[in-house]
């Protein structure tokens, strides 16, 4: 443990407390009737767990206080759905949970970086979440969360969107009968409407050849920057259709183009 300091998150990992199996076995009792206390008490006992696990991703170049606060999270749901029951000591079902979180983490995490105050605020909300499930077995609303931790809504909004893995505008979203939707579709371009690639060159003769619908679509979608959903609902069809009919008039634009 040289290689780390002393204290991590707040915690002096010095003076962290080492739980006997029997001392478990009693607190998992309580936390199963609902103790709070026992629950922290035994989070507070296998935080040691947590630390000799993050040894392993000491070379990932993450923040170690980051990495422990999610082999945290690992630990708490390890916690909320360990089976005392079953034939097995409760680190040997803790540790694939805490480092498939961390893995997920550093898997996700990678491409961006987020301010550690922003993170802290997703973390406190992650926590909080998990806890308010396993109280009403629904997740809670962003609201429930904000009174919970006294912390604006908007905020939490913020934190949470910017832990988030990016999308590619290319991910698809739905599909039937072969015709994908991607996420690009749902996008509506008001902004540079005016500098689409439709209005850049002369498409009016290869516009003139597509039916009446055909002709529509594509003027609703490029000319005034509609998503495909808003089209579908002005025009009475499925998306679906929209996609199919869209594509076929940008073929045949092309073919006439080119």
């Amino acid at each position: 443990m040289a290689m780390y300091k002393v204290e991590i998150c707040g915690v002096n990992t010095a003076k962290l407390p080492l739980l006997s199996e029997e001392e478990k076995k009693e607190l998992f009792d309580k936390i199963g009737k609902g103790d709070k206390q026992a629950r922290e008490t035994f989070i507070k006992g296998n935080l040691r767990l947590v630390l000799s696990i993050i040894q392993r991703f000491y070379n990932s170049g993450e923040n170690i206080d980051d990495l422990f606060q999610i082999g945290c999270i690992g630990l708490m749901k390890a916690i909320d759905h360990f089976d005392v029951t079953m034939n097995v000591k409760f680190s040997t079902y803790a540790v694939p949970m805490i480092v498939g979180e961390i893995r997920r983490y550093l898997r996700d995490n990678n491409s961006i970086r987020v301010s550690r105050s922003i993170r802290d605020t997703a973390y406190k909300a992650i926590y909080t979440k998990e806890m308010l499930m396993k109280k009403s077995d629904r997740e809670p609303t962003i609201e429930e969360l904000a009174k919970e931790l006294n912390i604006p809504a908007e905020d939490i909004v913020f934190a949470l969107d910017a832990i988030q893995s990016p999308l590619s505008l290319y991910e698809p979203v739905y599909a039937e009968s072969g015709d994908a939707l991607y996420i690009m579709d749902q996008i509506s371009d008001k902004k540079n409407r005016e500098e689409s690639w439709v209005e850049e060159i002369s498409l009016k003769a290869a516009i003139e050849r597509l039916s009446g619908r055909e002709h529509q679509i594509i003027n609703l979608r490029y000319f005034e920057g509609k998503t495909q959903m808003e089209v579908a609902e002005e025009i009475q069809i499925s998306q679906a259709q929209v996609s199919r009919l869209e594509k076929k008039a940008l073929r045949t634009m092309k073919n006439y183009l080119s």
